[in-house]
């Protein structure tokens, strides 16, 4: 009982935060950690959090990678999977590599199997947490688009370190990089195929479900399965969810605005309480490992903050490199493309609720009895790690885009939009031009409209019409039910259009969901 009041107070702090956080111009999840870290001193909770560590992730996680893989596409991924490879795998092993080695510096008798799953734990930066932090900066959407692809995929790499790092420590073996790199590349492709073939299947099963509501449960269901499925023949969940969420995405019906909306809606809100509670439950997760630590806790505080900085300074040497790199690259949407910018993803390198669940999930003791090394200095790290990455970028991000001079050009944005608004508006008007019903409407629509509104006060009295006026009563709503068709077969075809345009190279899906949401407005609203 005490563990779900826990999560409802949760979920309500996050709503009443959400707007504490837009009044005051802070990232709410930032809020959340600080709540959550105030709520850890009170005496008389709980010492702990009850919920079965190994729970975490498939908890959390799948959800929130499921709605933050909805805001990209196919296209994008397929542009930029260069970068994708480079963070989301090579930086996530060298992140790892170094703070293995840092630790094993720092940590007496830790291991390195066990000091490498530490590694792991805090190389990846979280796709929700940069969503949640650097999506309320007005940055550019290049920066932002690279932070999500970095994030939705980095996971992957991480967890399979990382499993094969406690197997290793738990085991008393020892680890293969052959072994480690088999077993990525088999549980990426697995799970590719995969969230191919739910997705193909949920496509079938949503085609025969009649009621929005129902299809919008489903969609909340998918991620849940698909990522226990994965896991459960050791392929990539996170790879899964990710990909069953961008096919979805690409197969969606133009025709579907009223189930767009009301998922999109459906999904605003479930990601906001499971961010509050993820975020929520980073600050508690503090008292436990603060309690343990007892009077080693300066020491270990040092440590961590040293390590902090070492992944902070490997982040910092890779985007410098990648500056180089991008330089000489063709594709213009490529980041970064100048030292500022690779300031400024350097300093997005929030971690979140991989590294908290990761870390909570450590065992307690090998298979011969002995305890896990260093387990609460590990845990101490991990969570410093966590905090320090999340809070200083949360409350001063917003400063150092601005002193940096790298804010979001609300031209270039508006210029984005404004080329798939102008690919709906021509497929709309080619509709209108091409229709067959056009040579008999009126010639001008003011003349309807003053016959419709010259009557309104007949009819509402009551009166009795004339055989003339009931003529001309007809005569406009025969001529509103032909309007309404035309401008339903317009609207289609903008939406048709939009679609198209978003799995296109090069068009920011973002621009594209906007102008597809507005569409979508119109369409039920004319419906």
């Amino acid at each position: 009982m005490e563990t779900l009041i826990l999560v409802v107070a949760l979920m309500l702090a996050s709503v009443l935060l959400v707007g504490v956080g837009d009044r005051i111009r802070l990232p709410w999840p930032a809020l959340m950690v600080l709540l959550g870290v105030a709520v850890a001193v009170i005496p008389g909770l709980p010492d702990g959090f009850e919920i079965d560590p190994h729970l975490i992730l498939p908890l959390f996680l799948p959800p929130l990678l499921f709605a933050t893989a909805q805001r990209t596409s196919w296209s994008l991924f397929r542009a930029r999977w260069r970068s994708i490879a480079l963070l989301a795998v090579a930086l996530v092993a060298a992140t790892t590599a170094v703070v293995a080695g840092t630790a094993m510096a720092l940590i007496p008798g830790i291991g390195l199997s066990a000091a490498i799953a530490l590694g792991a734990m805090v190389a990846p930066p979280d796709p929700v947490a940069v969503e949640a932090v650097a999506g309320s900066v007005r940055i550019p959407r290049r920066l932002l688009a690279v932070l999500q692809s970095e994030g939705l995929f980095n996971d992957a790499t991480a967890l399979v370190v990382f499993q094969a790092a406690v197997l290793a420590t738990v085991q008393g073996s020892d680890l293969s990089a052959g072994g480690l790199l088999l077993r990525f590349v088999l549980g990426a492709a697995g799970a590719v195929l995969l969230g191919l073939g739910v997705a193909w299947a949920a496509r079938a099963i949503v085609d025969r479900i009649t009621t929005e509501l129902g299809r919008s449960a489903l969609t909340l269901v998918l991620p849940f399965a698909v990522y226990l499925l994965a896991e459960e023949v050791h392929a990539s969940g996170v790879v899964a969810v990710v990909v069953l969420a961008l096919q979805l995405r690409a197969t969606t019906s133009a025709d579907a605005a009223q189930e767009r909306l009301m998922q999109g809606s459906f999904w605003d809100v479930v990601e906001l309480l499971v961010t509050g509670v993820a975020f929520g439950l980073v600050g508690l997760s503090l008292r436990e490992v603060v309690t343990d630590a007892g009077d080693r806790l300066p020491t270990m505080l040092a440590h961590a903050l040293l390590i902090a900085l070492v992944a902070f300074a490997v982040r910092a040497v890779w985007m410098a490199a990648a500056v180089l790199a991008v330089r000489r690259s063709p594709d213009a949407t490529a980041a970064p493309r100048s030292g500022r910018e690779a300031v400024v993803l350097t300093w997005c390198g929030m971690r979140g609720l991989a590294t908290l669940a990761l870390a909570l999930s450590l065992p307690a003791s090998t298979d011969d009895g002995a305890a896990f090394p260093a387990r609460t200095e590990i845990l101490l790290i991990a969570c410093t790690v966590l905090v320090l990455t999340l809070l200083l970028p949360g409350f001063t991000l917003p400063t150092l885009v601005r002193v940096l001079g790298v804010a979001e050009d609300a031209a270039d944005e508006h210029a984005a939009e404004e080329r798939v608004v102008q690919t709906a508006r021509d497929a709309a008007m080619t509709t209108v031009l091409q229709h067959q019903h056009l040579p008999n409407l009126p010639e001008h629509a003011a003349a309807v409209l003053h016959e419709r509104f010259g009557h309104l006060e007949a009819v509402l009295r009551g009166d009795t019409l004339s055989a003339e006026d009931r003529e001309r009563l007809e005569t406009m709503q025969r001529t509103r039910v032909v309007v309404a068709g035309i401008q339903a077969d317009a609207l289609a075809a903008a939406r048709h259009a939009v679609l198209q345009a978003r799995r296109q190279p090069g068009v920011d899906p973002e621009a594209a969901d906007r102008v597809l949401r507005r569409l979508d407005q119109r369409t039920v609203l004319l419906d």
